[in-house]
């Protein structure tokens, strides 16, 4: 028995986790295990789930991560296994209600596996004795290129959104808008903190932990009933709310902000 004492963990997780350790003792292709996430970091809350990381030796980290299925069935009734494409990870869900991420990876790439505090639990081989994994921030160019997608992406869905609504396709536009808003919430995230890493598919995710939601409030009216006029109001706020944070944004990071695609889309906007 492991000691979980102070991490914050519900009897399920605990269980789980106990069963897990015992699993990885019998496997030896597995060589150390530990814990990471909230439970480690001090903030998890009655919605944490559990996320884990497993080190295989070298020569038996392919068999085993093609084995996933197979060892987390070991560990109770499995009702969801995914990895949503994302290498070396599978996101589970078990009957008892336990939720979370299995980390893979294997003894010479240690510094690939995980960011940020963590706790063992098992180390066979002492292979994280003093063992650091620093937060790593997305790269400056990465996060650039992010920008320019979101700056020229804008005037993309805005077109389509223009397009829905001439036609009278209120469920296509109503789409659009969220598309328009998700960028103007990626872009403030940028705006607070350029090397935010979760500036990526979901516009939303975990953003109260990250900035103040008081940034987005001229974004709050722009949830409106699905009905052509409350729609196109909607829409001015959003491109506003753009038109004030895009300019100044690119202009910082040295990307251009073409005003003549901004001037064109503007006319057949007012076109509506």
């Amino acid at each position: 028995m492991i000691d979980l004492q102070g991490m914050g963990l519900h009897p399920n997780q605990e269980a789980f986790l106990q069963r897990f350790v015992v699993a990885c003792y019998a496997d030896d292709r597995i060589v150390s295990a530990f814990l990471g996430g909230s439970n480690v970091k001090g903030y998890a809350d009655d919605y944490s789930d559990v996320d884990l990381c497993v080190i295989t030796t070298d020569q038996s980290f392919k068999e085993f991560f093609d084995d996933r299925e197979s060892f987390l069935r070991s560990l109770g009734e499995l009702l969801f296994l995914e990895d949503f494409d994302i290498p070396d990870i599978a996101f589970y869900i078990f009957a008892d209600d336990t939720e979370g991420e299995l980390n893979f990876g294997n003894e010479s790439r240690l510094d690939q596996i995980h960011c940020g505090p963590f706790r063992v639990l098992l180390d066979k081989k002492n292979l994280l004795a003093g063992a650091d994994f620093p937060e790593q921030m997305p790269y400056r160019s990465e996060q650039l290129k992010k920008l320019q997608r979101l700056l020229q992406g804008f005037w993309h869905e805005l077109s389509h959104f223009i397009t829905a609504m001439g036609r009278g396709q209120l469920w296509w536009a109503r789409g659009q808008l969220e598309a328009l808003r998700s960028i103007c919430v990626k872009l403030a995230r940028l705006r607070h903190n350029f090397s935010d890493p979760e500036v990526g598919e979901e516009a939303y995710f975990k953003i109260e932990k990250v900035m103040s939601v008081e940034q987005l409030a001229p974004l709050r009216e722009t949830f409106c009933p699905m009905e052509k006029e409350a729609m196109v109001k909607a829409c001015l706020s959003i491109i506003r709310f753009y038109q004030e944070i895009a300019p100044p944004l690119a202009e910082l990071h040295g990307l251009h902000h073409s005003r003549d695609l901004e001037r064109l889309m503007m006319d057949r906007f007012r076109n509506l």
